[in-house]
């Protein structure tokens, strides 16, 4: 406390040197994460303070408490006004910076006047940091929402960088919806996009790829005519009609081969060379575009960047392989020849092993699930008991996917059966299961094997997977099932619920089959569980009951238990949790959640036909032309010219 009673006498003296002392101290304090707003009477009176140093300091201390102190700081607001109108432009913005952090209604047509003034000041610092107030008070009040969108309007017509990246993100903040204020900026934003700083970079790459989404056709679209137009003949009869010629004339019309619009391709040529970049978000924004924009044939260029990527440390790692996973279900063979990148280390992390597993998974195919096995085999061997169990699901997943392997998988998950740990055994029991309903007749030695585990098993859901499979195919093993359940039964009391429910299952299914000798043991098992402690239990057991032990109360559906127990049901699909997260735009944190988050703007559908591309063409004044075409007559060797405003000339077109 006596060091703030020093600090406060030095902002109080007349010296500029103590003043400038005591901000640099209390600037110092704030960095180490001290609370220092206490200060901040003593401090907001140094505002007015002639001295530029001590000024800038002053606002870096005001921005930082503004919002905490907002009636002491409301007290000063015409000190900011004057700062306004400093000849100093880090003055200007920082004095608005402030303004736009004091969030009290009140001041809201003064915020609105600051903002304004700031768009149009000479200085492109001043106006990127009039475009960071404008979702500022947009939140403080949202009705001002029409006079924002004019001044977002006018900041992105300003061809610097500086301004750029900082009023895409107002847009988006703003009025994502209003498109049609990008059509005339679509082309300048390509151009300076390789010079906006790097987080403009990622908000304007997103931007364009929503937008891109709308205007263009998408370029993958004429695969699938192409197939069709295979299956058709190409000759039709003579006695063919009218009606038929013009509906051939209509198809032909829509095989027509896909121009891609320059303006689509400008973006694609302009995004490449950020694969270079040297930030990962950048990197990363460019994969999501080429990956929902670019040709088939093109987006094979984004694996090596996101490779690359995975050298960094874990948190970039684990995005990457997040839309990696996603990537890799619908472009396998892109990533095919990085197999060995997607190997996992013994010191990654438990989610980035998982989330690699999901990737081999999803690029095993016949020629490669050979390695990719040998791989799994040294994982099961892992201590990271979490990783072991997901090691084991994707085994399951390469078995149902590629059919050559399903005996090779399924052997090496039996003799997983006799491991010593529990979990091992658990989860692969459960994945046995679902292997061997896609073929249970051929197994029953397998069935009769995982029936001797059910004394030392003690993980419940794996026992109760084996007691499923039991019951389920309780006619492959006629002479073991009984005897299971008699030794259930004598259990039952200790068992799990989940355990329980499956032994009244297996009673259930036996009773129906093999009455004679499991119809005491069916009625001691439904007679324990009338008088269970859970409800589940008791209601499974007298529903049940009421079923198959045919009374004179039993409806009409007695005669239907059979049906009803002993059903074929059909083998469950084992699939990457990833499948159907491409919907949403990769990156983004609805696609890591897999569910849409608030704020999130939706990927939207490609347009049936093109929207009339003229709307991004700029209106260039007469004398600009006059000099471009001169320019251009001087430097014809050139292939390529483009000015400032990015001209759509027929230079451009023809390069594209």
């Amino acid at each position: 406390w006596h060091r703030h009673d020093d600090l406060k006498e030095m902002l109080d003296s007349n010296k500029d040197s103590l003043k400038l002392e005591a901000m640099k101290r209390i600037v110092a304090m704030i960095a180490r994460g001290k609370n220092a707003s206490d200060l901040f009477p003593a401090v907001v009176k140094n505002v007015a303070c002639k001295n530029i140093e001590v000024k800038k300091l002053v606002y870096v201390y005001l921005v930082r408490y503004a919002e905490e102190q907002q009636d002491l700081a409301l007290l000063s607001i015409s000190t900011f006004q004057r700062g306004l109108k400093d000849p100093n432009q880090l003055i200007r913005a920082s004095a608005l910076r402030v303004l736009s952090s004091i969030r009290v209604p009140i001041i809201v047509p003064i915020m609105m006047l600051a903002i304004k003034e700031a768009a149009s000041d000479m200085s492109p610092y001043v106006r990127k940091t009039a475009a960071h107030a404008i979702p500022k008070l947009y939140s403080l009040d949202s009705d001002q929402k029409d006079q924002l969108i004019e001044v977002i309007e006018k900041l992105l017509a300003d061809k610097t960088t500086l301004v750029a990246g900082s009023v895409v993100m107002a847009f988006e903040e703003v009025c994502p919806e209003r498109i049609d204020l990008i059509h005339k900026n679509y082309r300048k934003l390509c151009n300076l996009l390789i010079d906006v700083e790097e987080w403009g970079q990622v908000v304007i790459i997103n931007m364009l790829t929503r937008y891109a989404r709308t205007q263009f056709l998408s370029p993958n679209q004429n695969e699938s005519l192409l197939e069709e137009s295979t299956e058709k003949p190409f000759y039709g009869s003579e006695e063919e009609d009218a009606k038929d010629t013009k509906a051939e004339a209509a198809s032909l019309a829509k095989r027509k081969p896909y121009v891609m619009d320059p303006d689509h391709r400008l973006l694609l040529r302009n995004t490449k060379p950020l694969l270079q970049s040297r930030n990962a978000a950048v990197v990363m924004a460019v994969a999501q575009l080429y990956f929902h924009l670019a040709p088939k044939a093109e987006v094979g260029v984004i694996a090596k960047a996101l490779v690359r990527l995975l050298r960094s440390h874990s948190e970039v790692q684990y995005v990457v392989l997040q839309n990696v996973a996603t990537m890799s279900i619908k472009r396998r063979g892109m990533f095919e020849p990085y197999l060995k990148s997607f190997y996992i280390r013994s010191t990654d992390p438990t989610q980035i092993k998982i989330l690699k597993l999901e990737v081999l998974t999803n690029l095993a195919n016949e020629t490669n699930i050979s390695t990719i096995l040998r791989e799994f085999q040294t994982y099961i061997r892992s201590m990271d008991k979490d990783f072991v169990a997901a090691t084991i699901q994707a085994i399951g997943r390469c078995a149902t996917n590629i059919g050559k392997v399903r005996d090779t998988c399924l052997n090496g998950l039996v003799q997983l059966l006799s491991n010593r740990d529990e979990l091992v055994v658990a989860e692969s029991v459960v994945v046995i299961k679902k292997l061997l309903q896609m073929q249970p007749a051929q197994h029953s030695e397998i069935i009769k094997h995982m029936a001797k585990l059910t004394d030392n098993i003690q993980v419940p859901m794996a026992g109760a997977s084996i007691l499923w499979l039991i019951g389920e195919y309780c006619e492959h093993v006629p002479k073991i099932a009984p005897d299971v359940l008699r030794k259930m039964a004598k259990s039952f009391t200790n068992e799990e619920d989940i355990v329980k429910l499956q032994v009244i299952n297996l009673a259930a299914k036996l009773y129906l089959t093999n009455s004679k000798q499991s119809k005491l043991l069916t009625q001691y098992v439904l007679n324990l569980a009338k008088y269970d402690q859970n409800y589940d239990i008791r209601d499974r057991a007298r529903f049940i009951r009421q079923l198959i032990v045919p009374t004179e109360k039993s409806g009409a559906l007695n005669k239907y238990a059979k049906k009803l127990f002993l059903a074929q049901k059909p083998a469950p699909i084992l699939e990457s949790s990833f499948k159907d997260r491409d919907h949403f735009q990769l990156g983004s944190l609805s696609h890591l959640l897999n569910a849409k988050a608030v704020g999130y703007q939706e990927l939207p559908d490609w347009p049936d036909e093109a929207p009339d591309p003229s709307v991004r063409n700029v209106e260039v004044p007469e004398w600009t032309k006059c000099t471009s075409r001169e320019k251009r007559k001087e430097k014809v060797e050139k292939p390529f010219y483009s000015d400032s405003e990015g001209e759509s000339g027929p230079t451009e077109s023809a390069d594209s």
